[in-house]
């Protein structure tokens, strides 16, 4: 009986063994396999186009071994594409039965849509007065008998440059743009820059860059007037907004020619001498003609994931797999100019009448396209991208782009690419004006409840630079957390677009807890969160954004900026964000309006740790953070008392003048003939020369570098700042006697050492901060209280049990005085609040 029963039991396990074995399959892939094999580890395909048909056949015939799932793995080594991997309907998995195309364990299977070039031969005459042998040449690659076209070229997996007509970071600056002819004025001072044909301009226009083909140049002494190819001529001169800058104070818009012979001269450089079918490159220090790899991109796409507003594509999943080497052509063909992120412009232009059905102030309008990208997704829900790697491609990344839903991209490093990182979302379809609110009759159209975390997007955008870490466009129930997001040329992820405070299909978008540093490394009027448009139930929560590169080429150098919610925002509730001084900015939002809290340096330093790349991808991506240290940073603002003394002040116009200068916390002031701006600023003397030129009868005095700073949450004990402040602000002069003066400054050194009890008195006040500014003999005091409170009431509280407070006060008096126009025996005067 007993041995029965053991037979029975061991018949059962053989059974389930049997049926584990032909519940799931698996489809081994080798760049030494071949696509005639059957698919097993020992007898690998060559492709994975291949691999996907044989699991597209066997879902067809039901076959029993792939009820778990099928997992097509892949080895070790670079896929060369001939074609883009596409995936379709009906490779769609299922809950149960996914389709997984994995690594190898331990492999880097690389998707590459590059080509290798090689043959280089040092040349045999002097290019550009470099010498011969320094630089380099091959036969360009062809196929089909046309050479191919690319516009970025990799050597030993770094970008080299287009030969350019400025050195290392350089540019120059145009001198007029003339609409109606629609040419360019440029400095033409360099007599070896030759007019090419495929020679091509690069301009920075505001927030966007434009790649503009060049017809001819026409010389004139030291200037030169530049003409353009049709579409983007018409385009360039005709669109609004982001237009070419013009400007006496921050200069005119930057740029360079590139992609012609007589620019080649400096390491890092090269170019396609198409009418000889040559390749030349002027290596940089310490590479070697021997070892040296270089790689064109040819294909734009590499895979393709496309089904049907009926039939998505679903239950697809990506792990450990690269895509490298994406090619990127239109501004070869047709020119770029984009409108914003990278969307370039089919036609725009301004209104004679102002005003759509939308909004009745729009004077312009715009229709758009959307860039190619390494990865492209439509119609597909439930598809997983993870730990996958995203490298040296130009144009962008991953782009969901519609009728996308519940995807996760998690764990994956975007790298070394020349648009955004990520894409999802119409960003208004070819045919829909751009600042109209998309309601689509068929919201499957829509991508919603999409998951994007735990990714690190790093050293992106370094194409086009007016594009994002991650951008959105119009979307819902979006997720978009704990992602790391560094070096990029604009902001570091934006959301909405419409421009409209009309409601459309966006809601309940969340941008929760992502580290944002080292971005608006080349364009300005930028954040590390951007927002467009009414979007219900959305949130900006607990994200970490600190450290702003310094661009030498901004249109606007003062407006860069934390948290950005531009035109239309509404619904938002953006709280506990941790930034280090609150520039931010609320331009022309819904009327609905946004909850904003706690968003500044204050908040929970746990927010400030926990933000950013989460475990388990944390330590592998780590490693893979860019950060330009070369580049130069900007400047925390500082506290800054900006004085005006006269007659007859033009409040309005004096608000108009400092505008510019993005003063964060800005507060106006007055007494009698003084009026005061108050808050934090960079460059305060730039402000001074400005409202000089405005002002020329004032006289204009700035207070910088408090002489005493006492700050809450530096001096009390388990303090936090409350997140609003009112500024109350007290002028008096110090006696004109030089050793009083010292003395007064010395005791103002030494006060939180040596009387510390008058701190402790600021603390039991709940004085938030107090700072003295002087200058010549005048004194500025700011004490800062909670918002709603009264001076009157706190005041007497630095002086309960604390008599020494008292001792201070007294002893001050002996320095101070009132400033001209007091009464006898007045010393502070308050100055009243204008309001803003």
């Amino acid at each position: 009986m007993k041995l029965n029963k053991c037979l029975n039991t061991l018949l059962i396990l053989l059974f389930l063994c049997v049926e584990c074995a032909y519940s799931a399959t698996e489809i081994w892939v080798s760049e030494n396999g071949k696509d005639t094999n059957i698919g097993n580890k020992e007898n690998p395909l060559a492709t994975l186009n291949m691999a996907l048909r044989k699991a597209r056949n066997m879902r067809r015939l039901n076959d029993p071994s792939i009820k778990d799932g099928i997992h097509i793995i892949l080895m070790d080594g670079t896929y060369f594409l001939d074609e883009p991997v596409f995936i379709r309907s009906e490779d769609s998995g299922t809950k149960e039965s996914p389709t997984i195309i994995q690594s190898q364990s331990g492999a880097k299977p690389i998707l590459s849509g590059g080509l290798e070039i090689s043959g280089w031969q040092p040349t045999q005459t002097s290019i550009n007065g470099v010498e011969a042998g320094k630089i380099w040449v091959t036969d360009a690659p062809k196929k089909a008998g046309s050479l191919l076209e690319y516009r970025q070229l990799w050597i030993n997996e770094k970008k080299g440059v287009r030969a350019k007509s400025t050195s290392g970071t350089k540019m120059e600056r145009i001198l007029s743009w003339d609409k109606k002819s629609e040419t360019c004025w440029i400095p033409y001072k360099d007599k070896s820059i030759k007019f090419e044909p495929g020679m091509e301009m690069f301009i920075i226009q505001w927030w966007a860059i434009a790649n503009l083909r060049i017809k001819d140049i026409e010389v004139q002494k030291d200037s030169a007037k530049v003409y353009f190819e049709q579409p983007e001529s018409r385009i360039q001169s005709e669109h609004p907004w982001p237009a070419p800058w013009i400007s006496k104070n921050n200069g005119n818009s930057a740029f360079y020619l590139n992609n012609a012979k007589s620019l080649l001269n400096e390491p890092g450089e090269w170019y396609v001498d198409k009418q000889n079918a040559k390749i030349y490159y002027y290596p940089r220090e310490g590479e070697n003609i021997a070892t040296i790899k270089v790689m064109a991109p040819v294909l734009e796409n590499l895979l393709e994931i496309k089904g049907t507003i009926d039939f998505p594509v679903h239950h697809v999943f990506f792990k450990g797999i690269s895509f490298e080497y994406s090619n990127w052509l239109r501004p070869s063909k047709q020119g770029h100019v984009p409108l914003q992120a990278g969307m370039y412009l089919l036609d725009a232009y301004k209104l004679k009448t102002p005003g759509t059905p939308d909004k009745a102030s729009l004077e312009n309008q715009a229709w758009v396209g959307r860039p190619r990208a390494a990865v492209e997704v439509n119609f597909a829900n439930n598809l997983e991208f993870e730990s996958c790697r995203f490298e040296h491609l130009s144009s962008t990344g991953l782009d969901l782009i519609k009728g996308t839903n519940h995807n996760t991209v998690k764990g994956n490093l975007f790298k070394d690419i020349g648009g955004s990182a990520i894409n999802i979302g119409v960003f208004s379809e070819e045919g829909f004006e751009a600042h109209l609110p998309y309601n689509p009759k068929d919201e499957r159209v829509v991508s919603s409840d999409e998951v994007i975390s735990d990714n690190l997007i790093t050293n992106v955008t370094n194409e086009d630079w007016g594009t994002i870490g991650i951008a959105a466009g119009f979307v819902k129930n979006l997720t978009i957390k704990h992602n790391e997001i560094s070096d990029v040329s604009y902001s570091g992820i934006s959301l909405g677009w419409g421009w409209t405070p009309t409601l459309s299909v966006m809601r309940n978008n969340k941008i929760i807890a992502n580290k944002i540093h080292h971005y608006a490394k080349h364009l300005h009027d930028v954040a590390g969160v951007y927002t467009l448009s009414s979007q219900p139930d959305s949130r900006i929560e607990e994200n970490y954004i600190d450290k702003v590169y310094h661009s030498p080429y901004a249109h606007d150098p003062f407006l860069w900026l934390y948290l950005y919610t531009d035109e239309g925002t509404s619904y938002f509730t953006i709280k506990n964000n941790w930034i280090p001084v609150e520039k931010n900015l609320r331009n022309n939002n819904g009327p609905a309006g946004n909850i904003w809290k706690d968003n500044n340096a204050y908040v929970s330093e746990t927010i400030k740790n926990n933000a950013g790349i989460r475990a388990p991808y944390k330590s592998d991506l780590q490693k893979e953070v860019v950060i330009d240290e070369s580049w130069g940073m900007q400047k925390l603002p500082d506290p800054v008392v900006v004085e005006l003394i006269g007659t007859d002040f033009d409040v309005a116009k004096i608000k108009s003048t400092i505008k510019g200068f993005r003063i964060v916390d800005q507060q106006l002031y007055q007494w009698k003939n003084h009026l005061v701006i108050y808050g934090k600023l960079n460059q305060p003397e730039r402000v001074k020369r400005k409202l000089s030129l405005a002002f020329p009868k004032l006289k204009i005095k700035i207070y910088e570098n408090p002489i005493y700073d006492f700050k809450k949450i530096d001096r009390c004990e388990k303090s936090k700042p409350e997140s609003e402040w009112d500024h109350i602000i007290l002028t008096a002069n110090l006696v004109k006697n030089k050793k009083l003066q010292q003395e007064y400054l010395d005791y103002h050194k030494t006060q939180f050492e040596k009387w510390p009890e008058v701190s402790k008195g600021f603390c039991n006040a709940d004085f938030q901060q107090l700072q003295v500014f002087k200058t010549d003999s005048q004194l500025m005091l700011i004490i800062s209280i909670p918002k709603g409170e009264s001076l009157d009431k706190l005041n007497p509280k630095t002086r309960e049990n604390n008599p020494r407070v008292n001792e201070w006060n007294a002893l001050m008096k002996k320095y101070q005085t009132g400033i001209k126009g007091t009464k006898r025996k007045e010393i502070w005067v308050f100055l009243k609040k204008i309001a803003n």
